[in-house]
């Protein structure tokens, strides 16, 4: 089991090297969904049943076909902390089974509240309402806004979690030494169950979006008072002073971050836990959201009580209704003693994690010609096309075959995690030189796409069943290195380095609670690129430092259109107008359709010559008539 943490192993930061995040879909309620208190809250919320559930073992394991898997990651999914240690030595994951209050962090100032009570007679109870959160975080809020953002940089203590983990570990322990009252606040933010990130900024676009549930904004601005700044010597003088959001984070914990306008996603610590384990709270707390308005709806017609059963079980007993509660749910600041030197090692850090940030290139590819509907009625699997486009994309562009990693669920056994599945197969080499030779013919194409996904599925099918390399291989060299013997040369091989330098890495991680999924590449010149596969589109996050990361996404959109363009529609549209035994003025257009009505206009821009699509498939006749048009379905 130990060697699955060596994640825990590196020197570098976990920032853009390690965290992943989600980015959820909007709330489906129009009053919370653009008012970030009121989104904050109902997460937060969901987010304490959820804990409680946990907590009594309420939760419904997780299976897949009928095949329960391991629930052991959930035990360091809440109220656990990445604690960095000195050179030498390896971070370690503390976890409070205890914990029992969030953490909240507001334009760099820390805060919390108790939120569940001790555990008594065998239950955990939730102790605060989402109402109850509603006005702590409104008042945090209020509190946050008092003091300016020049003088809030000074002290954005979160920015320390971005270091590299042994300079991370020195200035830790700088805080500690230093006051007794620092060694109390790390506990309770170690401690805390999580930590929810209040974010006072509004992304851009998806873009945006996703830049900073990654990492955080960096925006420059002046100081005002610089010159007194200079006279005073209180620390290194500096014109300018960090006013992103890339400070408002504690990467050592899992955080749910909300923007100012309702936009919430998740970016979690990732040694302990996997995408997957991240995933099912999500998705769990998403689909409580969705009851809860459904209840809100038919409150008034199902008086005797909505038929619609909660997601999470667990029990609400408010504190602030109880007179005398013994349980204090007010928030509490958290207050730090900072030194000259820990002021200056908060600005070294913001200043390397700019530098990070800078080089960093996101970008959202959102394809919606067809997704997961359109690729099984094509007898094909959805994620294997999907693998086969990004390694496609690649060698389009720059006509090389590199490595390609993506995770592989092995949650069937107990303390399973992944394998590693080598998506760069002969197969898809093939597939590669057929799909850019001019000579090829449509049939050759599609060929070569049915062989590499159906050999990439098997594959995955092996892994997933424990029948990988990777892990046994480096569960090998690390029994070697704990007993002290001599490391086989074949880990010193070029084959194991080429095989170990991840240019592509990919993973499949989402359903329709997210929006998006993503992580920062795994070598300075690869691509970290997450994607969610939906009914009707695929998601694509693609992130980079200093490479043409939308020339790379448009090589894939480029790649899925000629896909569709050799496999079969789903189904053929005929239309025609009202009581017509034979259709006039008929003109045959060929396009695409993903099985739904024309409710977005697709027939009309077809007409009007508007349709930017490179290509079409299947057959339909469109008449003009200036009444309504009637579509009859026919078969293909």
């Amino acid at each position: 089991k130990s060697f699955f943490f060596q994640d825990l192993a590196p020197d570098t930061s976990v920032v853009l090297n390690l965290n992943p995040f989600f980015l959820f879909e909007d709330d489906p309620d129009a009053k919370i969904a653009k008012s970030q208190v009121h989104r904050a809250s109902s997460l937060t919320f969901h987010s304490l049943k959820f804990v409680a559930s946990l907590k009594n073992e309420r939760i419904k394991p997780d299976d897949v076909k009928g095949t329960r898997l391991c629930m052991d990651q959930f035990r360091s999914l809440f109220g656990s902390c990445r604690i960095p240690k000195p050179k030498g030595e390896k971070d370690v994951v503390e976890v409070d089974l205890d914990s029992d209050h969030v953490a909240v962090l507001y334009r760099n100032q820390f805060y919390y509240f108790r939120a569940l009570w001790p555990r008594e007679e065998g239950e955990v109870k939730v102790a605060v309402s989402e109402n109850d959160i509603l006005n702590i975080l409104k008042s945090i809020v209020d509190d946050g806004n008092e003091k300016n953002m020049e003088e809030l940089a000074e002290g954005a203590i979160g920015v320390l979690t971005t270091l590299d983990r042994n300079k991370w570990a020195q200035a830790r322990k700088q805080l500690i030494d230093h006051s007794e009252g620092n060694m109390s606040a790390l506990e309770v933010i170690d401690s805390a169950l999580f930590v929810l990130v209040l974010d006072d900024y509004e992304p851009k676009d998806i873009h945006d979006a996703a830049s900073n549930m990654l990492h955080g904004t960096i925006r420059k601005a002046k100081h005002i008072n610089f010159k007194e700044q200079e006279a005073l010597q209180s620390s290194i003088p500096q014109e300018y002073y960090q006013a992103g959001t890339c400070c408002n984070r504690w990467y050592d914990k899992l955080q749910i971050i909300v923007c100012s306008n309702g936009s919430a996603g998740i970016n979690f610590e990732h040694s302990a836990i996997d995408g997957h384990t991240a995933l099912r709270f999500a998705s769990d707390i998403y689909a409580e959201t969705v009851i809860t308005f459904a209840k809100s709806i038919t409150k008034s017609i199902y008086t005797q009580g909505c038929s619609l059963r909660s997601i999470i079980d667990a029990e609400l007993s408010q504190s602030s209704t109880m007179p005398n509660s013994r349980l204090d749910t007010n928030p509490k600041k958290i207050i730090f003693d900072l030194s000259l030197d820990l002021k200056n090692a908060i600005r070294y850090a913001e200043a390397s994690l700019g530098d990070a940030v800078k080089a960093d290139d996101t970008y959202v590819l959102e394809f919606d010609k067809f997704g997961k509907s359109f690729i099984v009625a094509n007898k094909l699997s959805p994620d294997s096309l999907v693998q086969m486009s990004i390694i496609l994309g690649y060698y389009r562009l720059y006509g090389e075959i590199v490595c390609a990693y993506e995770p592989v669920l092995t949650k069937r056994y107990f303390h399973g995690r992944t394998e590693a599945m080598r998506s760069t197969t002969m197969k898809a080499v093939e597939l590669c030189k057929t799909w850019t030779s001019h000579s090829s013919t449509k049939e050759a194409k599609l060929n070569a796409l049915v062989e590499s996904t159906r050999y990439h599925s098997a594959l995955v099918k092996e892994s997933s069943g424990g029948k990988g390399v990777d892990r046994h291989l480096f569960a090998l060299k690390c029994i070697a290195e704990k007993r002290g013997l001599p490391i086989p040369e074949f880990f010193t091989s070029q084959a194991w380095r080429v095989l170990n330098r991840t240019v592509l890495s990919t993973s499949n991680c989402g359903n329709p609670a997210l929006s998006l999924f993503g992580f920062g590449p795994v070598v300075p010149d690869g691509f970290g690129i997450g994607y969610i596969i939906k009914d009707s589109r695929i998601q694509y996050s693609i992130s980079s430092k200093h490479r043409q990361t939308k020339r790379f996404a448009d090589g894939i959109r480029q790649t899925l259109l000629e896909i569709s363009d050799i496999l079969k529609p789903l189904s053929s549209q005929c239309l025609g107008y009202h009581n017509s035994e034979k259709p006039r003025n008929v003109e045959t257009l060929h396009f695409s359709t993903n099985g739904y009505d024309d409710f977005f206009g697709e027939a009309s821009k077809l007409l009007n010559n508007e349709d930017d699509s490179p290509s079409f498939v299947g057959r339909a006749k469109l008449v003009r008539r200036s009444s309504s048009i009637i579509i009859a379905q026919v078969e293909e």
